[in-house]
């Protein structure tokens, strides 16, 4: 989600910069599949699966997201703006009380907001964990590129992840690391360099030590309407050496019908490349998804994904929250649908093995 669709400040400074005004477009009839993944060589996850031996953490494994020993991990989560908020830490448990279990937390690297540091970002995984959940970091200040002039670039979020790869190690069994939020607008020319700037980030995070999931947003705001993460998806994936990469597609206004929801996921599904819905909504500016195909299809689909968002939403998009001023008493009608609803958390949210093991 921009941010510009927040309320990104607890001062009162705080406004919306404005609205999303992605064009109200289809994907590109006639494109061409992503050819089929390469087997990464030396990939840790997958010698460990061969091997019937437990991987690092959370991982991919013929396509989908499983845990450590195997289990099949379906995330069905809600994304909360710890870095906007970052008093609300109560969210938590409303948030796992309401029978998600996972939670995607925005994050900043400094560009734009608070840097959340070492000790904050360690304060957010215990949180997670104390509450079952499984825990999506992201950083939010990319958000944009090529359009937001104060967004950041991939290079820069993977430098703010590797400064956290001391508090990180430990947690691959729980934690997944979100590259970077949305990390182009719809230039066409600045989001050709997706892939390869994809690929070198998850590359330095490799080089660095990191095992964990990383999970990599589209370009086009997050909506990929010009197809790039889907066409060049299998070549990130074979740039990562532990083949443990999970693309994640944006779901708003351009996903208003349920043959652009199912066409998009089964471009991935067909070829086993990872993918969930990181964010969706039931309405937006540029037009109103289709929240009933997206949560229909991707638990007939095994895939995962995540509502935005809990609270602290604002300007014209009140709807988009959940509860209404962080107070799970004041549950709005999106959140009762995404609850509640129709193949919502009550349906289909079951907590990670991980948590049952007592780790």
């Amino acid at each position: 989600m921009r941010p510009t669709r927040a309320i990104i400040s607890g001062t009162a400074t705080t406004a919306i910069l404005g609205l999303l005004l992605v064009p109200l477009l289809g994907l590109p009839a006639g494109a061409a599949s992503p050819a089929s993944p390469a087997a990464p060589d030396g990939a840790r996850a997958a010698d460990a699966d061969a091997a019937g031996v437990d991987a690092v953490g959370i991982h991919v494994s013929g396509g989908r997201l499983v845990e450590s020993d195997g289990s099949p991990l379906l995330l069905r989560g809600v994304s909360h703006a710890h870095t906007w908020y970052a008093g609300e830490t109560g969210a938590f448990a409303d948030i796992s009380a309401a029978g998600a279990n996972a939670v995607r937390v925005v994050l900043s690297d400094g560009t734009r907001w608070t840097r959340n540091g070492p000790a904050d970002v360690a304060g957010v995984v215990g949180l997670c964990e104390e509450n079952r959940l499984v825990c999506v970091l992201e950083d939010h200040d990319t958000t944009g590129y090529g359009e937001e002039a104060a967004a950041s670039t991939l290079d820069t979020a993977a430098d703010y992840w590797i400064s956290l790869l001391p508090t990180l190690q430990g947690t691959e069994d729980r934690v997944l690391v979100n590259l970077g939020n949305e990390p182009y607008g719809n230039d066409a020319t600045v989001n050709a360099g997706w892939a390869a700037d994809t690929s070198a980030a998850i590359q330095r995070l490799r080089d660095a030590g990191f095992e964990h999931t990383i999970v990599v947003d589209a370009p086009s705001w997050g909506q990929d309407w010009q197809g790039i993460m889907r066409d060049s998806a299998a070549d990130v994936l074979a740039a990562d050496p532990d083949g443990n990469t999970v693309f994640s597609v944006h779901m708003y206004g351009v996903y208003d019908t349920a043959a652009e929801v199912t066409s998009y996921l089964d471009a991935f599904t067909s070829q086993g490349l990872p993918i969930i819905v990181g964010e969706f909504g039931h309405d937006h500016s540029d037009g109103n998804p289709d929240e009933d195909t997206i949560m229909a299809y991707t638990r007939s689909q095994g895939i995962g994904w995540f509502a935005w968002s809990w609270s602290g939403n604002g300007g014209g998009v009140e709807y988009l929250d959940m509860v209404t001023g962080f107070d799970p008493a004041q549950r709005t009608s999106w959140g009762n649908r995404v609850i509640t609803g129709p193949d919502g958390l009550a349906e289909t949210s079951v907590p990670a093995h991980v948590f049952d093991c007592g780790s």
